[in-house]
Protein backbone atom coordinates (compact mmCIF):
# COMPACT_ATOMS: atom_id res chain seq x y z
CA UNK A 1 0.00 0.00 0.00
CA UNK A 2 2.77 2.10 0.92
CA UNK A 3 4.92 2.49 -1.86
CA UNK A 4 6.26 5.96 -1.14
CA UNK A 5 6.28 8.30 2.01
CA UNK A 6 2.95 9.66 2.19
CA UNK A 7 1.84 13.15 3.96
CA UNK A 8 -1.83 13.00 5.04
CA UNK A 9 -3.42 16.47 6.05
CA UNK A 10 -5.61 16.05 9.13
CA UNK A 11 -8.95 17.19 9.28
CA UNK A 12 -10.25 17.07 13.12
CA UNK A 13 -14.41 17.67 13.42
CA UNK A 14 -15.70 19.25 17.03
CA UNK A 15 -19.25 20.10 16.86
CA UNK A 16 -18.73 20.36 13.06
CA UNK A 17 -16.12 23.06 13.01
CA UNK A 18 -12.43 22.22 11.95
CA UNK A 19 -9.99 22.63 15.05
CA UNK A 20 -6.65 21.21 16.63
CA UNK A 21 -6.37 20.53 20.03
CA UNK A 22 -3.44 20.94 22.40
CA UNK A 23 -2.24 17.65 23.35
CA UNK A 24 -5.43 15.84 22.44
CA UNK A 25 -7.38 18.64 25.19
CA UNK A 26 -10.49 19.06 24.60
CA UNK A 27 -11.58 22.13 26.45
CA UNK A 28 -8.13 23.29 24.50
CA UNK A 29 -9.18 23.47 21.24
CA UNK A 30 -8.50 26.35 18.04
CA UNK A 31 -10.85 26.81 16.14
CA UNK A 32 -9.78 26.96 11.76
CA UNK A 33 -13.10 27.19 9.97
CA UNK A 34 -16.87 26.02 9.96
CA UNK A 35 -16.73 24.47 6.29
CA UNK A 36 -14.61 21.40 6.74
CA UNK A 37 -15.17 20.44 3.33
CA UNK A 38 -13.94 23.58 1.92
CA UNK A 39 -10.64 22.36 3.65
CA UNK A 40 -11.04 18.82 2.35
CA UNK A 41 -11.01 20.73 -1.45
CA UNK A 42 -8.44 22.92 -0.44
CA UNK A 43 -6.37 19.60 0.06
CA UNK A 44 -7.11 17.88 -2.47
CA UNK A 45 -6.32 21.18 -4.90
CA UNK A 46 -2.88 21.10 -3.29
CA UNK A 47 -2.17 17.55 -4.05
CA UNK A 48 -3.40 15.12 -1.19
CA UNK A 49 -4.01 11.53 -2.01
CA UNK A 50 -5.54 10.81 1.52
CA UNK A 51 -7.08 13.26 3.87
CA UNK A 52 -7.25 12.31 7.91
CA UNK A 53 -10.23 12.83 8.99
CA UNK A 54 -10.54 12.60 13.22
CA UNK A 55 -14.39 13.30 15.13
CA UNK A 56 -13.26 14.36 18.37
CA UNK A 57 -16.93 14.17 19.93
CA UNK A 58 -17.05 10.38 18.36
CA UNK A 59 -13.92 9.43 19.84
CA UNK A 60 -15.76 11.03 23.62
CA UNK A 61 -19.08 9.78 23.02
CA UNK A 62 -18.27 6.39 21.55
CA UNK A 63 -20.17 6.99 18.53
CA UNK A 64 -19.90 8.83 15.57
CA UNK A 65 -21.30 12.68 15.40
CA UNK A 66 -19.77 14.08 13.28
CA UNK A 67 -21.33 12.22 10.07
CA UNK A 68 -22.98 15.28 8.24
CA UNK A 69 -19.29 17.53 7.91
CA UNK A 70 -18.03 14.09 7.16
CA UNK A 71 -20.74 13.49 4.34
CA UNK A 72 -20.08 16.72 2.71
CA UNK A 73 -16.35 16.58 2.94
CA UNK A 74 -17.12 12.66 0.33
CA UNK A 75 -19.30 14.93 -1.68
CA UNK A 76 -16.56 17.56 -2.00
CA UNK A 77 -13.46 15.73 -3.16
CA UNK A 78 -12.19 12.81 -4.94
CA UNK A 79 -9.02 12.07 -2.82
CA UNK A 80 -9.09 9.33 -0.32
CA UNK A 81 -10.68 9.57 3.09
CA UNK A 82 -9.44 8.11 6.65
CA UNK A 83 -11.90 8.51 9.26
CA UNK A 84 -11.98 7.85 12.75
CA UNK A 85 -13.67 8.92 16.29
CA UNK A 86 -16.50 6.54 17.90
CA UNK A 87 -15.66 3.77 15.24
CA UNK A 88 -17.01 1.03 18.62
CA UNK A 89 -18.95 -1.34 16.82
CA UNK A 90 -18.57 -3.08 13.59
CA UNK A 91 -22.06 -1.09 12.52
CA UNK A 92 -20.28 2.21 13.13
CA UNK A 93 -17.86 0.95 10.91
CA UNK A 94 -19.96 -0.31 7.82
CA UNK A 95 -21.97 2.52 8.12
CA UNK A 96 -18.55 4.94 8.05
CA UNK A 97 -17.85 2.63 4.71
CA UNK A 98 -21.08 2.96 3.46
CA UNK A 99 -21.20 6.98 4.17
CA UNK A 100 -18.01 6.70 1.45
CA UNK A 101 -14.78 6.71 3.74
CA UNK A 102 -11.95 4.93 1.99
CA UNK A 103 -10.19 3.94 5.32
CA UNK A 104 -11.30 4.08 8.67
CA UNK A 105 -8.97 3.92 11.59
CA UNK A 106 -9.55 2.42 14.79
CA UNK A 107 -8.06 3.16 18.50
CA UNK A 108 -10.21 2.56 21.39
CA UNK A 109 -12.25 -0.58 20.14
CA UNK A 110 -9.54 -2.21 18.86
CA UNK A 111 -7.85 -2.55 22.65
CA UNK A 112 -11.11 -2.84 24.56
CA UNK A 113 -12.97 -4.95 22.41
CA UNK A 114 -10.12 -7.21 20.17
CA UNK A 115 -12.87 -9.15 18.53
CA UNK A 116 -13.93 -5.48 16.50
CA UNK A 117 -11.33 -4.74 15.00
CA UNK A 118 -10.58 -8.61 13.65
CA UNK A 119 -13.81 -8.38 12.15
CA UNK A 120 -12.84 -5.13 10.39
CA UNK A 121 -9.96 -6.36 9.08
CA UNK A 122 -11.87 -9.30 7.67
CA UNK A 123 -14.96 -7.68 6.27
CA UNK A 124 -12.51 -4.64 4.74
CA UNK A 125 -9.09 -5.98 3.96
CA UNK A 126 -6.62 -3.28 3.74
CA UNK A 127 -8.68 -1.07 4.44
CA UNK A 128 -8.00 -0.80 8.77
CA UNK A 129 -5.45 1.25 10.12
CA UNK A 130 -4.84 0.62 14.33
CA UNK A 131 -4.89 3.68 16.09
CA UNK A 132 -1.84 3.72 19.02
CA UNK A 133 -1.93 7.05 20.75
CA UNK A 134 0.90 7.21 23.26
CA UNK A 135 1.05 9.75 26.36
CA UNK A 136 4.46 9.20 28.62
CA UNK A 137 5.06 6.00 27.13
CA UNK A 138 1.54 3.99 27.77
CA UNK A 139 -1.76 3.76 25.69
CA UNK A 140 -4.39 6.20 25.93
CA UNK A 141 -8.26 5.37 24.48
CA UNK A 142 -11.73 6.68 24.86
CA UNK A 143 -10.42 10.34 23.36
CA UNK A 144 -7.15 10.09 25.02
CA UNK A 145 -8.88 10.59 28.08
CA UNK A 146 -8.51 7.13 29.89
CA UNK A 147 -4.73 5.36 30.05
CA UNK A 148 -5.01 1.15 28.96
CA UNK A 149 -3.23 -1.17 30.87
CA UNK A 150 -2.27 -2.80 28.01
CA UNK A 151 1.71 -2.42 26.32
CA UNK A 152 2.79 -0.79 23.21
CA UNK A 153 3.66 -4.39 22.33
CA UNK A 154 0.61 -6.02 23.60
CA UNK A 155 -1.96 -3.59 21.53
CA UNK A 156 0.34 -4.12 18.20
CA UNK A 157 0.22 -8.04 18.21
CA UNK A 158 -3.57 -7.59 18.55
CA UNK A 159 -3.18 -5.18 15.55
CA UNK A 160 -1.40 -7.61 13.78
CA UNK A 161 -3.13 -10.54 14.82
CA UNK A 162 -5.97 -8.79 13.41
CA UNK A 163 -4.67 -7.80 9.62
CA UNK A 164 -4.34 -4.23 9.91
CA UNK A 165 -2.55 -2.19 7.34
CA UNK A 166 -1.17 0.14 8.92
CA UNK A 167 -0.59 2.15 13.18
CA UNK A 168 -1.14 5.56 13.45
CA UNK A 169 0.94 6.31 16.30
CA UNK A 170 0.32 9.73 17.87
CA UNK A 171 2.63 11.25 20.57
CA UNK A 172 0.28 12.53 22.57
CA UNK A 173 2.42 14.85 24.41
CA UNK A 174 3.50 16.75 21.00
CA UNK A 175 0.19 16.82 19.30
CA UNK A 176 -0.80 20.18 18.78
CA UNK A 177 2.26 21.67 20.21
CA UNK A 178 4.35 22.31 17.05
CA UNK A 179 7.73 21.47 19.46
CA UNK A 180 8.91 18.94 16.51
CA UNK A 181 9.09 14.93 15.77
CA UNK A 182 11.15 12.23 17.61
CA UNK A 183 11.75 10.68 13.98
CA UNK A 184 14.12 8.11 15.69
CA UNK A 185 11.90 6.94 18.16
CA UNK A 186 9.23 6.42 15.62
CA UNK A 187 11.59 4.11 13.25
CA UNK A 188 12.01 2.23 16.81
CA UNK A 189 8.28 2.01 17.10
CA UNK A 190 8.15 0.47 13.42
CA UNK A 191 10.35 -2.11 14.71
CA UNK A 192 8.60 -2.59 17.84
CA UNK A 193 5.43 -3.23 16.67
CA UNK A 194 6.23 -4.39 13.22
CA UNK A 195 4.03 -2.76 11.28
CA UNK A 196 3.91 0.37 8.99
CA UNK A 197 3.88 3.41 11.00
CA UNK A 198 2.20 6.32 10.23
CA UNK A 199 3.55 9.12 12.43
CA UNK A 200 1.75 11.70 14.07
CA UNK A 201 2.13 14.66 17.02
CA UNK A 202 4.63 17.46 16.63
CA UNK A 203 5.86 18.53 12.85
CA UNK A 204 6.56 21.95 12.99
CA UNK A 205 8.93 22.03 10.08
CA UNK A 206 9.90 20.81 6.96
CA UNK A 207 12.65 19.30 8.38
CA UNK A 208 10.33 17.14 10.87
CA UNK A 209 8.67 15.56 7.39
CA UNK A 210 12.49 14.90 5.98
CA UNK A 211 13.60 13.59 9.14
CA UNK A 212 10.48 10.71 9.26
CA UNK A 213 11.15 9.88 5.49
CA UNK A 214 14.94 9.29 6.29
CA UNK A 215 13.08 6.85 8.53
CA UNK A 216 11.13 5.04 5.29
CA UNK A 217 12.83 2.04 5.12
CA UNK A 218 13.28 1.60 8.65
CA UNK A 219 9.06 0.95 8.23
CA UNK A 220 7.88 5.35 9.11
CA UNK A 221 5.62 5.00 5.70
CA UNK A 222 3.70 8.77 6.54
CA UNK A 223 2.86 11.29 8.62
CA UNK A 224 -0.07 13.42 9.85
CA UNK A 225 0.14 16.81 9.61
CA UNK A 226 -2.58 19.18 11.06
CA UNK A 227 -1.62 22.50 12.84
CA UNK A 228 1.30 23.11 10.95
CA UNK A 229 -0.45 23.66 7.97
CA UNK A 230 -3.00 25.84 9.52
CA UNK A 231 -1.01 27.84 11.32
CA UNK A 232 0.73 28.12 8.04
CA UNK A 233 4.53 27.17 9.03
CA UNK A 234 4.49 25.69 5.37
CA UNK A 235 2.04 24.42 2.98
CA UNK A 236 0.87 21.13 1.74
CA UNK A 237 2.56 21.24 -1.56
CA UNK A 238 5.99 22.55 -0.14
CA UNK A 239 5.16 19.08 2.92
CA UNK A 240 4.58 17.10 -0.36
CA UNK A 241 8.15 18.06 -2.15
CA UNK A 242 10.03 17.51 1.48
CA UNK A 243 8.38 13.86 1.25
CA UNK A 244 9.32 13.57 -2.34
CA UNK A 245 12.88 14.51 -1.34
Amino acid sequence: MFEKFTVIPSIDLKGGNVVRLLHGEMDRATVYGADAADTARRFEDAGAELIHIVDLDGAITGAPCNVAAIAQIRASVKCAIDVSGGLRTIEAVRATFAGGADRVSIGSAALLSPELVRLACAEFPGRVFGSLDIRDGRLAVKGWVETSQLTLAEAAERFRNAGVAAAIVTDITRDGAQVGVDAGRMAEIAGEVRLPVIASGGVARLDDIRGLRKRFEAGVVGVVVGRALYERNFSLGEALAAAEG
